[in-house]
């Protein structure tokens, strides 16, 4: 997933060093499954099967159905099937060796997530286009939240994917969990702290990786916001809609969060703040 996992369970035991191990397992076998940056994943065998139903994992089928429900909410701006735009502006390399992994060279620019269709009853997958499929913004916070259910009986921990949050319970010092939201501009300062217990926290920022966001509407870079957070109960939900809200800009973005009933700060490359009004309850 190109970044660095870390989970914090306040019960030092057997049964919890266990569980953390099976966590980390989920977050290789996530993306095992759902990576366009391996040939032999799940989700690149899919794209090589157009126009047939293919038998999906659960966990691919879930990360699939859910990218087409934020798409779905979205009216495209967010969409999965802007892997092979990412690849033509260079996101296309594997973290771990630098190899270069391209899709089929017939992949269509101009297919979108409707050309995707699912089949819930017999979980199979048939894409009606040859298309690239891009699940990095739901994998991740998906790998979180399976994390977080195995570690539910310890009450009190904390997993960070990256930027990607969910803390549950309290801190070592018995309070919630503070989290504090990078200024997009200024290196080492914040904009915000907030004080969070069984919550997903997650951020999109200008700052990551350069134009990594793009708005599958126009195929180009998202440029009118800085800087994302979503606080959410799941971090798949938080995760796909900082990217979301990064790619609508702010007044849309607020529209989607005030109608999925998530709380949001959105900072604009000019440092102006929109935010949900319940936001300021988290901080």
């Amino acid at each position: 997933m190109g970044t660095v996992v870390t989970i914090q369970v306040l019960a030092a035991t057997a049964e919890a060093d266990a569980a953390i191990t099976r966590c980390f397992e989920w977050f290789r076998e996530i993306e095992t499954r759902c990576t366009r940056f391996s040939e032999s994943s799940e989700l690149m065998q899919l794209t090589a099967n157009v126009g047939v139903p293919v038998s999906a994992s659960p966990i691919l089928f879930e990360a699939l159905r859910f990218a087409l429900q934020v798409a779905e909410e979205t009216d495209g701006a967010f969409d999965p099937t802007v892997g092979r735009t990412m690849e033509t502006r260079g996101f296309n390399r594997e973290h771990r060796t630098g190899a270069v992994v391209q899709s089929p060279g017939d992949a269509d620019p101009t297919a979108t997530f409707r050309d995707i269709q699912l089949d819930p009853h017999n979980r199979t997958v048939t894409l009606t286009r040859t298309l690239t499929l891009d699940l990095g913004a739901v994998a991740k916070g998906l790998a979180v939240d399976t994390a977080a259910r195995e570690l539910q009986p310890f009450r009190d921990y904390a997993i960070d994917a990256g930027g990607d949050l969910f803390l549950a319970g309290l801190n070592p010092h018995g309070a919630p969990w503070a989290v504090g939201i990078r200024h997009p501009r200024r290196e080492g300062e914040l904009v915000q702290t907030l004080h969070i217990s069984n919550k997903a926290v997650c951020t999109s920022g200008d700052y990551e990786r350069g134009d990594h966001i793009v708005d599958a509407r126009t195929h180009r870079a998202a440029t009118a916001v800085a800087s994302a957070t979503v606080v959410a109960d799941s971090a798949m939900l938080a995760d796909a809609l900082a990217t979301a809200v990064f790619v609508l800009g702010p007044e849309p973005g607020l529209e989607l969060l005030a109608r999925l009933g998530v709380e949001g700060l959105i900072i604009t490359p000019q440092m102006e703040r929109y935010e949900t009004p319940g936001f300021c309850y988290a901080a």
